[in-house]
C-alpha cells in the first residue's frame, strides 16, 4: 500500500480498541530476559519490524528463542550475560532500541560482531555511546560514516566502572548502559546529564530492571548498578502501547466522542500516559475502568489551544500537532528539540507538512519548540519521512476533514502493523 486516503469520520458515538504491546517495554524485556539466567516467557509482546529486528538479532547471537505471534508470547532462555555466539552478524534494521541496547550488551559481554542497520538507522546518532565504549577498550571499524552504523566491533577485556552520559540527544544511550551495567564484575556507576536525566524512559528502565531483580541504587546524579548473576523472571506481562493508544485518545476531543483503549491503565510505566492529562486540560473527562482508561469528549464545544512542555512525553508531539489546527487558539509545544534526532527530524517534518496543508506552523527557538495557528485544512498528501508516528498522528487530520492522504503508510509496521486496519473498523462500527 503506497498511500492511504483517510475518509472523514462523520459521527461515532464511542470507540473501543485493543492496541499492540509497548515497543519500549517489549524490547527492554527482551534484553533483560536475555541477560538473566532464567527461562522467561513474555506475554503481550509487540510483533513489529522493530521487535522482530531485536528477536532476529538474539537468534543470530545464538540465544534460544521461541516466538508465538498469534498468542503474542516469546520465550527466551537467558544465559547470564554470556553471548552464545561470540562471533556473529546482526542487523538491527531501523530499531533504535535494538541498536543502542545490543551494542552495549555485546561490548560488555565480549566478542567480535558485525552490526548492520537500515539506511534510516545509519543516519541516527550513536557517537556518545560509542565514545564511551572506545574509552573502555572496545575497537570499532566503521564501514560507512564514522561513529554510525554499520560497523565491526571487537571487545576483549573491557574496563568500565563509571560513565557519564548526556540524555539530551537520546535517553536510549542511558537505558542501554543502565541495563547492561549488571555485567561488569564490579558493577557500573552511570551518571546522567542533560535535561532528561529524570525522564520517563529512564524511570521505565529502572522500574523494569528492578522487576527483573537488578538492584539500581540512586546516586546524587544517576544510578549505581550492582553486578549480579542470579536474577530474572519466569513470566513477564508487557503493557499495551500507550503511545499507540494516544492516537485514539486524541479522537475524543477531535471527534467529540468517547474512547476506551482496552487494558491501558493510569499506573502505566510509559511516560505517554501523561497525554491523558493534556486531554483533560482540553476539557475531556477520563476514568480508569476495570478494562481500560476511558476518555470522554462527548458534548465538548471545541477545545482550547495549549501552551505545553512535552519534553517528557515527546512521542506525542505529532499527535498534539495534528489536533492543534482545530483548537480555538494557537498551540505552543515546548522543549522538544531532541526529536530532531529520532526516526527523522520530526520538528522539520511537522512544520513542513502542516504548512503544506495550509496551517501556519513555525519553529520557536526561544522555547525549543513549535507554534501552530488554527486554520482551514487544504487537500494534502502527507509525506511521512519513513516515520511511523507521522503517519499515524497525521491520519487524525483526515478523520476530521476527509482531506488527507497518508503516503507510505506501511512505515507503521515499525510499531503498529494494523493501525490503518483499526481505522477502517471505525467506519464500520
Amino acid at each position: 500500500m503506497n498511500q492511504y486516503y483517510v475518509k472523514k469520520l462523520e459521527s461515532i458515538n464511542k470507540i473501543e480498541v485493543q492496541v499492540p504491546g509497548s515497543k519500549s517495554i517489549t524490547n527492554r524485556a527482551l534484553l533483560l530476559a536475555a541477560l538473566s539466567n532464567r527461562r522467561c516467557r513474555l506475554h503481550g509482546v509487540l510483533f513489529s519490524d522493530d521487535s522482530r529486528a531485536f528477536l532476529d538479532s538474539l537468534v543470530n547471537l545464538g540465544f534460544e528463542v521461541e516466538a508465538d505471534e498469534e498468542k503474542k508470547d516469546v520465550v527466551i532462555q537467558g544465559t547470564g550475560g554470556k553471548i552464545p555466539n561470540t562471533n556473529a552478524t546482526i542487523n538491527v534494521r531501523s530499531a533504535g532500541t535494538a541498536a543502542r541496547f545490543l551494542t552495549v550488551m555485546l561490548a560488555l559481554s565480549g566478542g567480535e560482531y558485525e552490526l548492520q542497520a537500515s539506511p534510516q538507522m545509519c543516519r541516527r546518532p550513536m557517537q556518545p555511546l560509542l565514545d564511551i565504549l572506545k574509552g573502555a577498550g572496545v575497537e570499532f571499524v566503521f564501514q560507512g560514516e564514522e561513529d554510525h552504523f554499520p560497523f565491526v566491533m571487537k571487545s576483549h577485556c573491557v574496563d568500565l566502572k563509571e560513565v557519564n552520559i548526556d540524555t539530551k540527544v537520546s535517553s536510549q544511550f542511558a537505558s542501554a548502559l543502565l541495563m547492561s551495567g549488571v555485567l561488569p564484575e564490579n558493577g557500573l556507576t552511570v551518571t546522567l546529564e542533560g535535561d532528561r536525566a529524570e525522564g520517563s524512559y529512564i524511570k521505565m528502565t529502572i522500574a523494569m530492571m528492578e522487576q527483573f531483580g537488578i538492584k539500581a541504587s540512586k546516586t546524587e546524579r544517576g544510578y549505581r548498578i550492582a553486578h549480579i548473576e542470579d536474577f530474572g523472571l519466569e513470566e513477564y506481562q508487557v503493557e499495551p502501547d500507550v503511545s499507540g493508544a494516544c492516537y485514539f485518545y486524541a479522537m475524543a476531543p477531535l471527534l467529540q466522542t468517547d474512547v476506551k483503549v482496552k487494558n491501558v491503565h493510569l499506573d502505566s510505566l510509559q511516560g505517554d500516559i501523561k497525554f491523558i492529562n493534556v486531554l483533560q486540560d482540553m476539557g475531556c473527562m477520563s476514568v480508569d475502568e476495570a478494562d481500560g482508561v476511558k476518555v470522554s469528549g462527548s458534548g465538548l464545544d471545541g477545545y482550547p489551544g495549549m501552551d505545553i512542555s512535552m519534553k517528557d512525553f515527546s512521542d506525542q508531539t505529532m499527535t498534539m500537532a495534528a489536533i492543534a489546527p482545530f483548537a480555538k487558539a494557537s498551540t505552543v509545544i515546548r522543549n522538544i528539540g531532541h526529536i530532531r534526532f529520532q526516526e527523522t527530524d520530526r520538528i522539520h517534518a511537522i512544520v513542513s507538512e502542516l504548512n503544506r496543508m495550509g496551517i501556519t506552523c513555525e519553529e520557536t527557538p526561544e522555547c525549543d519548540g513549535i507554534k501552530i495557528v488554527p486554520g482551514d485544512i487544504k487537500e494534502c498528501a502527507v509525506e511521512t519521512y519513513e516515520d511511523h508516528r507521522m503517519a499515524m498522528a497525521f491520519s487524525l487530520i483526515g478523520l476530521k476533514t476527509g482531506k488527507i492522504t497518508i503516503m507510505n503508510p506501511e512505515c507503521c509496521r515499525k510499531t503498529f502493523e494494523n493501525y490503518f486496519e483499526l481505522l477502517e473498523e471505525l467506519y464500520v462500527n
